[in-house]
């Protein structure tokens, strides 16, 4: 049962939840994080480290964002080379996007 960043994470990429990733599962986008469901062991380490609550197992994301198994399954391919393991800052605006709702238009996939 691997776990799955949701939308709160758009535009917002706070990175804690990367830096303690024992097996180095998250991948980074421009302005998104995903987890490598084939390399995430489901230690649950992360969940507690993001401050906008976006990770969850799969089995308990809420309906509404069901797509986000694929959608992380497809990005973490796309960003297999985008390994991230260290906290950064987080995207400038975060803090106002935290509490934005739909955000999924907002996802921009290339660099």
């Amino acid at each position: 049962m691997p776990y799955i960043v949701a939308e709160p994470c758009i535009q917002c990429k706070y990175t804690n939840c990367a830096a303690v990733c024992p097996v180095d599962a998250f991948r980074e986008g421009p302005n998104f994080l995903t987890i490598d469901p084939f390399e995430c062991i489901d230690c649950d380490a992360c969940v507690s480290e993001c401050p906008v609550e976006a990770i969850f197992p799969d089995d308990e994301l809420p309906e509404k964002w069901e797509h986000y198994i694929e959608l992380n399954e497809q990005l973490a391919e796309e960003w297999a080379d985008r390994i991230i393991n260290e906290t950064k800052d987080a995207l400038p605006d975060a803090d106002e996007w935290a509490e934005k709702e739909d955000k999924l238009k907002d996802l921009a996939r290339e660099w």
